[in-house]
């Protein structure tokens, strides 16, 4: 009797994927679906214009698998500036978007990919909580670069040190020059630096973050409906409609995926699907899990609520020299795995 053998399944991170593969930012059309109003021909611009907003299409519905659950934070290793991304592929136009003008040459003309690396991932079960974590963390780091509290940018004794030459004769000069600095704000240029190092107050914030979601979750965060308190008729029918959308949206988005899955399958021989490859994501609903290049970066907050759990990233070769894997895609910056440590 012979022996049926189950296909070998393959699963494909949608994190990863959906802007690095050129499969999937130029995905195959069929060179005789109408577009327009008629068939084009493959060389047109129309039909390459069309190629190019189904590839976004579908980014779109392959990041909305995890949309919200994960918050991948990378930093400058020169500059010490920290930026929040929603998947595991850092794009220029979200680096951008998050960085600060302080002066000149404080935002690159030309974004380079061998200075940016992860720092930390966070993770969570559900994407409500995610959303508001990554929302809150892009505030605090604006309002912080833009209206910066005064005893952040005044010189201190600590700030004179740092920058004290050793050479005892240089020393002497420096203090007589800069001993009368003291309690001033300082330059625009020490500033800016100050500003830019956001190492220390971003592992500050998610600390913060975290507490004050188990707040919100107490006031009804995680509801069924996602409403808090009393919504007038008017409020309730918005909210029908766009959950009507959104299931729309998703049904889209299934179709998209499950076009792909056949369409690497047939590819690769393999039955591929796609999902989130490793479950990192507790099963109760508040606790939090925060995966640390560095685990020692955990003591730049005060204190952390009890809900969360701490664990290490994997270190590759990739994580200590940015930008020396090749990317397909002109518009990534990075792209490191986020993988959990396992002891």
């Amino acid at each position: 009797m012979a022996s049926t053998t189950k296909p070998i399944q393959k699963i494909l991170d949608s994190t990863k994927i959906a802007s690095l593969s050129k499969f999937v930012r130029r995905p195959p059309i069929d060179p005789q679906t109408p577009i327009q109003g008629k068939v084009r021909n493959p060389n047109s611009n129309a039909f390459k214009e069309h190629v190019k907003r189904e590839g976004v299409r579908l980014q779109k519905a392959l990041n909305a698998i995890t949309h919200g659950k994960n918050i991948f934070v990378y930093h400058n290793v020169r500059t010490k500036q920290v930026v929040y991304s929603l998947t595991r592929y850092l794009e220029k136009n979200n680096l951008l978007r998050q960085m600060i003008y302080h002066g000149k040459k404080t935002v690159p003309a030309e974004v380079r990919r061998d200075m940016w690396v992860p720092y930390y991932s966070v993770h969570f079960s559900d994407s409500k909580l995610g959303l508001r974590a990554y929302q809150l963390l892009r505030e605090f780091s604006m309002q912080r670069q833009l209206a910066p509290p005064k005893e952040m940018i005044t010189v201190t004794e600590e700030f004179l040190a740092a920058k004290r030459p050793k050479d005892p004769n240089q020393a002497e000069i420096f203090d007589k020059m800069n001993k009368k600095r003291l309690g001033n704000t300082m330059e625009k240029k020490e500033r800016a630096r100050v500003l830019m190092d956001q190492k220390a107050t971003s592992v500050a914030d998610v600390a913060a973050v975290l507490s004050i979601q188990q707040e919100e979750i107490a006031n009804g965060l995680l509801s069924r409906d996602g409403s808090r308190g009393y919504l007038t008729r008017k409020a309730r029918q918005r909210r029908r409609e766009a959950l009507h959308e959104n299931a729309e949206r998703a049904k889209e988005g299934a179709a998209r995926i499950g076009a792909l899955e056949e369409q690497l399958s047939q590819r690769s021989g393999e039955v591929v699907k796609i999902g989130e490859v490793e479950g990192v994501n507790p099963q109760t609903p508040e606790t939090v899990k925060i995966l640390w290049q560095d685990v020692h970066d955990a003591h730049y907050a005060e204190s952390w609520v009890p809900n969360v759990q701490h664990g290490k990233l994997e270190r590759t070769r990739n994580s200590i020299i940015a930008g020396e894997l090749r990317l397909d895609n002109p518009d990534v910056i990075a792209d490191n795995e986020f993988k959990e440590l396992k002891e």
